[in-house]
């Protein structure tokens, strides 16, 4: 019986150490004026992220992301832009440049962070890959895509660049509808 209960939680314990049992929450970045950002500070708040782009047919969602924002940070909501350059040389700008577009442009309040690429960003690794985040897999193919983050920390959708910051499928998962 001993070494029943002794298997059955060597085993219980492999969950705790298996992929996908990392959290948004274990990740850290650099914001564009080049402040540390510790997503663990994110606990209990639904989080958006958002790959992004100066000079992209979608930079004007920068608008409606603001928006967004506005309307729900009071209910443990963010949004948290990552600006990248991956996708037609559409963000070519340096940190202070993009800081400016999106201060003066749009008038960005949520946090942005330094530039990065998809392919080499530890957060975009654990975005996209199911062994990573224990939820999905996805392959961002454009600038503008989405990714949902419950309060826990967890992956719970990832939204193509042509879903709006407006549409249902996101407020209504803010709201809890």
């Amino acid at each position: 019986m001993k070494k029943i209960i002794a298997f059955a939680l060597s085993v219980f314990s492999l969950g705790f150490n298996s992929p996908g049992s990392k959290t948004l929450h274990d990740f850290r970045s650099q914001t564009l004026d080049g402040s540390d950002f510790n997503f663990s500070d994110l606990k209990g708040k639904k989080v958006l992220i958002v790959n992004t782009a100066s000079e992209c047919g979608y930079t004007p969602q920068y608008k409606d992301l603001e928006a967004l924002y506005q309307k729900y940070k009071s209910q443990n909501f963010i949004i948290v832009g990552f600006p990248c350059n991956d996708f037609g040389g559409q963000e070519p700008g340096s940190a202070a440049e993009i800081k400016s577009f999106c201060t003066k442009n749009y008038g960005v309040t949520f946090p942005m962070m330094e530039k990065i690429s998809i392919s080499t960003s530890p957060i975009y690794k654990w975005l996209t890959s199911k062994a990573e985040n224990g939820v999905l897999d996805a392959t961002v193919k454009w600038n503008f895509n989405k990714f949902l983050v419950d309060e826990k920390g967890r992956v719970v959708k990832h939204l193509p660049s042509k879903v709006q910051p407006m549409d249902n499928e996101i407020t209504g998962w803010i709201e809890g509808k």
